[in-house]
């Protein structure tokens, strides 16, 4: 098959891979692109590329597929180099498509416009996969080969660096099917000897991770033929709705959460890492009997031992040990069944009246409404536990933990589910990292309440400096008027100054059919009962 130009190739690339918006930024080095995405799909015009690669990752992570962002060479692909980062952390599908000089000029240090050194070098630093097209004839092979790779479980990003003339070329292009490469299957003697502590377990938990959110089915059925009370982590928040009764959730390292660990009798995991947030910097115990499943062969025994590791595909393997599960000692499920009751009951009593916000939340958002939570302390200490997620879709946060990605990815979310609010969490310092997505949110108009939790600067290192430090460092910012803000960028304005203000301002921005800019005054609304420090070490605490 042949192409006028690259574009035409990149738009039917981007149509097999299911794509119908692909976020960017316009240069001189993707002009082809751009022009014939903009033309047959939709091309979102983000203000920075980091942006553009957090909207393609929360767009694929809405969808369960992949998104795609297009960047411009040298300055434009290092702006990018961030979120790849965090695609990588997370596992999540990208295709990032970004230019470069033209191919007689590659590699020769002569100062190119927007050439830099060893741009193929920086993307595979921060890329599952990463290549150059060298010919106008294997553009297409790159592409398909990119897009398979950040789809392979464990998932990531994929760049892809094209030389300008060679995206002005006429392209030859023979889609043949790439071979996908099979699933592992675990050892069947670890297998079988996972089998039988399983169906010897009388007092089992199961904690799952972002692996598991690809099978959701395969999990509630072992949920509900064991007993077993269900620990996330915060990947895995969703993969069995969180109001069923044995779903504790991301609840593993608050003290009712380690004393189930230390009173089961077995722990089988699936496709969590154990990152060092959700387990105390790995200080968190667990049963010495651990059945641990993941596709990533370097991640069995990685941070806790296992008992016996299952390198394989989740579901295969959850269908293979669901014959010999045995149902738990009945006092066990009623302990976990009220375990999950205090411990949300605890942690509603400690955010005093934030509360009321979680619960307005939770009232006006149909149950598969995307929630993307920047960090801040409305996400790190409530947003990512107390607030039930019914769907992995909808549960879209930055798990590398890095500040300023929120808002971006809320604008991917919304693009890519059209028809269902997107609420999107974020903090005044988070919000300023990227505040010229205001105006792509003014621009495209999705359907999007944006919560700005105002409290004047980095509330979490401002309360860990309180805490343990005599003075505070650079934690407190200057903050906008934000009601001038969002009348400059043409976005209706609301505010929540006290608790009673929660149900009906969120109702009404929930039913809106656009963007609306939503200012949480912490200073009016009052302070939570306990202030938040994320759970890492201070050596001179």
């Amino acid at each position: 098959m042949r192409y006028d130009h690259g574009g035409a190739l990149l738009v039917a690339v981007l149509r097999e891979l299911g794509i119908d918006t692909v976020f960017g930024i316009v240069s001189v080095h993707n002009l082809p692109l751009v022009e014939a995405v903009d033309r047959e799909l939709r091309f979102v015009p983000v203000r920075h590329e980091a942006t553009a690669v957090n909207a393609a990752d929360a767009y694929g992570r809405a969808r369960g597929s992949i998104g795609c962002a297009l960047t411009s060479t040298g300055t434009g692909a290092g702006n990018a180099a961030g979120s790849l980062v965090e695609a990588l952390a997370s596992g999540t599908s990208v295709l990032h498509v970004t230019g470069q000089v033209e191919s007689e000029f590659l590699g020769s240090g002569r100062g190119f416009i927007h050439e830099t050194k060893d741009q193929l070098g920086m993307l595979t630093a921060v890329s599952k996969y990463a290549a150059t097209v060298r010919s106008a004839d294997e553009a297409g092979r790159i592409l398909r080969e990119a897009a398979a790779a950040a789809l392979a479980a464990p998932g990531g990003p994929a760049s892809v660096e094209w030389p300008i003339d060679l995206q002005f070329a006429a392209q030859t292009d023979s889609p043949d099917a790439l071979d996908a490469e099979p699933s592992p299957s675990p050892d069947p003697a670890q297998l079988a000897a996972a089998a039988k502590l399983l169906t010897s377990a009388e007092r089992p938990l199961i904690w799952a991770g972002g692996g598991a959110v690809q099978a959701r089915t395969e999990l509630a059925a072992l949920v509900e033929a064991t007993g077993a009370g269900l620990l996330t982590s915060n990947s895995g928040r969703g993969s069995v709705p969180e109001d069923h009764p044995q779903v504790i959730g991301n609840f593993a390292t608050t003290p009712a959460g380690r004393a189930l660990l230390a009173d089961a009798d077995l722990l089988l995991t699936v496709g969590t890492h154990f990152r060092s947030n959700e387990t105390a910097d790995y200080g968190l115990q667990v049963p010495e009997q651990h059945i641990q499943i993941d596709v990533d062969a370097a991640a069995l025994g990685r941070v806790y031992p296992a008992t016996h590791a299952l390198h394989g595909d989740a579901a295969d393997t959850l269908n293979a040990l669901l014959p010999h599960a045995r149902r738990a000692e009945p006092a066990w499920t009623e302990r976990v069944r009220q375990v999950r009751d205090d411990v949300r009951s605890a942690l509603h009593d400690n955010i005093g009246p934030q509360a009321a916000i979680c619960d307005a939340l939770r009232a006006a958002l149909p149950r598969d409404a995307v929630v993307a939570r920047d960090v801040t302390i409305a996400s790190s200490s409530w947003g990512n536990r107390l607030l039930e997620m019914y769907d992995p879709r909808a549960n879209v946060f930055p798990r590398g933990g890095g500040i300023g990605q929120g808002l971006g990815m809320g604008i991917g979310a919304a693009l890519a589910a059209p028809d269902r609010p997107t609420v999107v969490i974020a903090g005044d310092g988070g919000l300023a990292v990227h505040l010229g997505e205001l105006l792509t949110l003014a621009q495209e108009r999705p359907r999007l309440t944006l919560l700005v939790f105002n409290d004047g600067g980095y509330g979490v290192l401002r309360n860990m400096q309180d805490r343990y430090a005599d003075r505070r460092s650079g934690v407190d910012l200057a903050t906008p008027d934000f009601e001038l803000l969002a009348r400059a960028c043409a976005l209706p304005y609301l505010r929540i100054a006290d608790a009673e203000h929660a149900g009906p301002v969120i109702d009404q921005a929930v039913a809106s059919d656009g963007p609306v800019l939503v200012e949480v005054d912490l200073t009016a609304l009052g302070p939570m009962k306990n202030p938040f420090t994320p759970p890492v070490k201070i050596p001179t605490a």
